[in-house]
């Protein structure tokens, strides 16, 4: 499924399931603060989806708004990805995710799954339960690890992390929570280049998600992602393997950014 590969492609979906976990019971006082300069409300990216010379969608990746859920403040962040019209009658997608992340913690309190993809269709929901350790699905209740992501929210966080000290291969472990299960995820580090993609030039960190098989979908290749080497780590560029040749997504505009985008040339 085309945009579902994408929403793997972009956000570091992962394998390795994890059957047990600790309860918890925690009050807002107690949950973890951690800082944030790289998003803020207000972000707006934009790609092109590309398969060759042609351009089968657009991805959008946005932070519209701040809503209170379970007595806390989080972002309303959104993904969503369109097939244009010229590739509509190939494959018509339109899907929508959203996360909502809490602003202080960085985890998520609820997420949203919306897939119209030719004739295939899935919706689902989950309240993550944060302070009891419990999913709550549409499809059923299940024990979470404290702070686990969703598909969404990991890779908001991810861009919070400080690469700067990482050596070539080094790894980032990251959890998350997807319809009945809690999957691991390793995240290679290989190092820096400058690039050149429809938004501008920019210079790069590169990571590569190290996905196993028995996650959302079957690896068939190396998937890589690019995100600017500045406080921001705003995506850039991803690219995966197909089964022939590549698909990439390039960023073709940005607006509302958490501050000063630096690593463009």
């Amino acid at each position: 499924m085309y945009s579902l590969k994408w929403m793997y492609v972009f956000l570091f979906i992962y394998s390795g399931c994890l059957d047990i976990f600790p309860q918890t019971s925690l009050t807002n006082e107690e949950f973890r603060v951690l800082e944030n300069k790289a998003f803020r409300e207000g972000e707006k990216l934009t790609f092109d989806v590309d398969y060759g010379f042609v351009t089968a969608g657009i991805a959008v990746m946005e932070v519209p708004r701040i809503k209170r859920i379970s007595g806390r403040n989080a972002y309303h962040v959104t993904f969503e990805v369109n097939t244009v019209p010229s590739f509509d009658v190939f494959y018509k997608v339109r899907d929508r995710y959203e996360t909502y992340i809490d602003i202080e913690g960085l985890f998520p309190w609820r997420f949203e799954q919306h897939i119209r993809e030719g004739g295939y269709t899935r919706d689902f929901s989950a309240f993550f339960d944060q302070r009891k350790g419990k999913a709550k699905t549409s499809e059923g209740e299940y024990e979470i690890p404290l702070y686990v992501n969703d598909i969404v929210s990991a890779f908001y966080f991810a861009r919070t992390l400080d690469y700067s000290k990482m050596k070539v291969n080094d790894l980032v472990n990251l959890q998350n929570f997807y319809k009945n299960k809690v999957y691991n995820l390793d995240v290679r580090y290989l190092g820096k280049e400058t690039i050149e993609v429809p938004a501008g030039k920019f210079e790069c960190i590169v990571v590569e998600p190290l996905v196993q098989e028995g996650g959302l979908f079957k690896h068939e290749g190396t998937i890589v992602v690019w995100l600017t080497d500045d406080e921001l780590k705003m995506p850039v560029k991803v690219r995966t393997k197909v089964v022939i040749g590549y698909v990439e997504a390039k960023l073709t505009n940005y607006e509302g950014l958490a501050g000063k985008l630096s690593a463009k040339r």
